[in-house]
């Protein structure tokens, strides 16, 4: 589930940073440019691990800040497909189950078999020889990661329309996550703590 990923870049630290030490200054600027951040194709980034490198800094003419390569790991969280995870059920809808944050889906086809939407509780129920097995929302869940998606959230240059001079600048989307997690409880084991007595 984490994992750790090296990194290799530039940081930018202010004067105000100067009165720190140096490894602590850097650790700062890169917890704060990197932590809670998505990296394609790598994950999401939890915080700095450590420094393998870092060169002597350097200062732009008429800038004042220091730049500092800095060659270092973050611990990442990118779960690999296959594994099991565990969490809280954040919310339901027709469409699946959201986990513990809203880039972990469930879709209703990776529900255990005779789940039903109750559209009046707005919850998921596991018919279980004929017992009602509620999937209420803040329950305890253990789920399997099926696949995985990133998507580049970058800002892009849209083709001109007749008669714009300007280039229309916009993200590609604003309600796509840069990374999420499709996942399943189908499966013994799967699904909530309570169901299996953990």
């Amino acid at each position: 589930m984490f994992n750790l990923a090296e990194i290799k870049d530039t940081i930018k630290i202010e004067p105000s940073g100067f009165r720190k030490k140096k490894s602590q200054a850097i650790t700062d600027e890169i917890n704060r440019k990197y932590a809670n951040k998505v990296l394609q194709d790598i994950g999401l980034c939890i915080a700095m691990h450590d420094i393998l490198y870092a060169s002597e800094g350097f200062i732009h003419h008429g800038d004042g800040c220091s730049y500092v390569t800095v060659h270092f790991r973050m611990v990442i969280f990118r779960p690999f497909v296959g594994e099991i995870l565990t969490g809280k059920i954040r919310s339901c809808n027709p469409d699946g189950v959201r986990g513990f944050f809203d880039d972990i889906f469930i879709p209703y086809s990776y529900l255990q078999e005779n789940s039903e939407f109750n559209a009046q509780e707005q919850v998921w129920v596991w018919m279980y020889d004929e017992n009602e097995m509620f999937m209420d929302l803040d329950e305890d869940i253990r789920f399997r990661v099926e696949s995985e998606m990133f998507f580049d959230t970058s800002p892009s240059v849209r083709p001109k329309k007749e008669g714009v001079d300007t280039p229309d600048l916009s993200a590609n989307s604003a309600k796509q996550a840069p990374y999420s997690l499709t996942c399943s409880i189908h499966g013994d084991g799967l699904g909530l703590f309570s169901w299996w007595g953990t």
